[in-house]
């Protein structure tokens, strides 16, 4: 008597599980659902975001302080400016005296500026400015005007706009740290038209420009 046995191949005997039939499907694999962890609260930040917020702190706060003090600086240049100016009588007095602070404020540039004369001198006033207004414009009645009799208002306003522009200019020093009170110290110091003594501006001189 002869015997056969059906061929089945060893591995999709393999592949069965336990119990199942040969050819039978296998079952397929049980899956388990997928818990993602929760956000990260937004509160508190961590270390990282305070050290940001500090630093835009300081910046802002550093920005904001040297803002007010350059204005409260400029404000009291032109205070300084306005009181020389007003204590001068007549309009010819007035334009000596813009004259002379300019010369005390140039020297905050160039120590040898106050022996300039004429043209060289309203040049040197127009240095960095993009218009020529002094040796082409209303500043040249800073040469003359101390000594003309014919100033008229609307001169004497043009030609104090520009200066008074300037002066601040010069007394702040762009190019490094503003010394303009020491341009005031000392008894005796005398503007045309103004005596000044420290930071405070005194009467006139009476009889105009000399």
């Amino acid at each position: 008597m002869t015997f056969r046995f059906a061929s089945i191949p060893f591995a999709s005997i393999q592949s069965q599980a336990p119990g199942a039939l040969p050819g039978a499907a296998p079952d397929p694999l049980p899956l388990l659902d997928v818990h993602l962890p929760p956000s990260p609260s937004w509160w508190p930040p961590p270390a990282g975001w305070w050290l940001v917020l500090l630093a835009v702190v300081l910046v802002t706060a550093t920005v904001w302080y040297l803002r007010r003090r350059a204005q409260r600086r400029r404000v009291e240049m032109e205070r300084l400016f306005d009181a020389g100016v007003d204590a001068a009588e007549s309009l010819p007095a007035r334009i000596a005296a813009m004259s002379e602070l300019l010369r005390r404020a140039a020297r905050r540039r160039d120590p040898d500026a106050v022996r300039l004369t004429g043209d060289a001198w309203l040049r040197f006033l127009d240095q960095g400015q993009p218009v020529p207004v002094f040796s082409a414009g209303a500043g040249r009645t800073l040469l003359e005007g101390g000594f003309r009799r014919d100033v008229g208002e609307q001169e004497y306003a043009a030609l104090r706009g520009i200066v008074r522009a300037r002066f601040v200019e010069l007394m702040q020093g762009k190019g490094g740290r503003s010394r303009w009170p020491r341009l005031w110290h000392g008894r005796g110091s005398q503007v045309r038209g103004t005596h000044v003594q420290g930071s405070q501006v005194r009467g006139p001189q009476k009889g105009g420009p000399r």
